[in-house]
């Protein structure tokens, strides 16, 4: 089958003759991702064996009370319940690539072949003309590309792929009195619930996105001045809580800290100079990380309060199964070679009353 245009442009553009930057390619679309690395930074590991990554939650109380007695009056006796299971399915995940041995030709890359095994080597004189190591290339595409789709699963909420991981926006949920989390009913369960301020919470009767208004010492600022002390009701030695916004919601927050805050002949950065510009934001010291990802989700006035401890919302993945390589052989009739990486993996949380989500108006 002849080279598709794109085909040809590919290997054109990484074998001219002539370039600047001689085996360097510019990327020109690769953000940031903050919450990815966040969640890669603190995962988990779970073996094999079960469909599910399970384990034991309950809400804390029995029913039983203290009663005051006297003498020898009869006293009661109870028997505690409330254990329950969450069940998190984990997922598996593919992403591989293929390259032609009349690309890799071009590049002046010879492909040596012995039984199924593949391996490259560089023809003589190769230096001379190549521009970029294309196998190289291909290969730094794959990984973004399988970093760029894994973000997007951990920002989402599994109905994209029912077969992919489900993602953060299946365990905070915009409406959280409602639904199920790990096969655990929240209607029943009011602590099995995160918080949250959200137009689809008003909707259902809880708290609505807040508006920013500067007024009064900063209407977002002293409603997360509140909610502080809610999330912390329920916290434990292993609460890590992260904060991940958009654009405007950061926005929104910075507006009603210059209108409430004191400049001096410093500025904001204290740099010794008068600077308009402001250091990056906090709340009680937490950094409020710039989630490029939320904008391009149309999430941009949305922020997520994350407990990323160790029995909050965790990323794990399954021993062995993390990004594994796998070179298959090619087919007896094409002259190909193939790429692939497969992750085994899933999200959990073992508490959701220490995070939320927060937009704005």
């Amino acid at each position: 089958m002849p080279f598709t245009a794109d085909e040809l442009a590919n290997i054109n553009n990484a074998a001219l003759e002539a370039f600047i930057d001689k085996g360097t390619v510019w990327k020109q679309n690769v953000a940031n991702k903050p919450m990815l690395e966040a969640f890669n930074a603190s995962a988990g590991r779970f073996s094999g064996g079960k469909d599910n990554v399970s384990f034991a939650v309950k809400a804390g109380q029995g029913g039983g009370s203290l009663q005051g007695y006297s003498g020898d009056d009869q006293v009661p006796y109870y028997n505690p319940t409330g254990i329950k299971r969450a069940r998190f399915p984990w997922k598996e995940h593919h992403i591989g690539m293929v390259v032609t041995h009349t690309e890799l030709k071009v590049d002046g890359i010879e492909v040596i072949e012995s039984g199924a095994d593949q391996r490259t080597s560089a023809m003589d004189g190769r230096e001379e003309h190549a521009l970029a190591n294309l196998l190289d290339e291909k290969n730094d595409t794959l990984g973004e590309d399988y970093a760029f789709s894994l973000d997007r699963l951990v920002h989402g909420d599994g109905s994209s792929d029912a077969k992919a991981l489900a993602g953060i926006q299946s365990i905070i949920l915009d409406s959280p009195a409602v639904g199920t989390t790990g096969t655990i009913g929240r209607v029943a369960n009011t602590w099995w619930r995160n918080r949250a301020a959200t137009a689809a919470y008003a909707a259902a009767g809880g708290q609505g996105a807040i508006t920013v208004n500067t007024a009064n010492g900063g209407a977002l600022i002293e409603f997360l001045e509140k909610e502080w002390l809610l999330l912390s009701k329920y916290r434990n030695g292993s609460t890590k809580v992260k904060i991940f916004a958009g654009s405007d919601w950061r926005a929104g927050y910075m507006k009603e800290l210059r209108a409430n805050g004191n400049y001096t002949m410093t500025g904001w950065q204290g740099q010794g100079n008068a600077d308009g510009g402001m250091d990056d934001p906090k709340f009680k010291g937490t950094p409020i990380v710039w989630d490029p990802t939320l904008d391009d989700l149309g999430l941009s006035k949305r922020a997520y309060f994350i407990d990323m401890g160790k029995t909050g919302c965790r990323l794990l993945y399954m021993d062995g199964e993390r990004m594994k390589k796998h070179n298959p052989a090619r087919p007896y009739d094409r002259y190909v070679m193939y790429n692939g990486i497969t992750t085994t993996a899933v999200m959990i949380a073992k508490q959701l009353n220490t995070s939320a989500v927060y937009d704005i108006a």
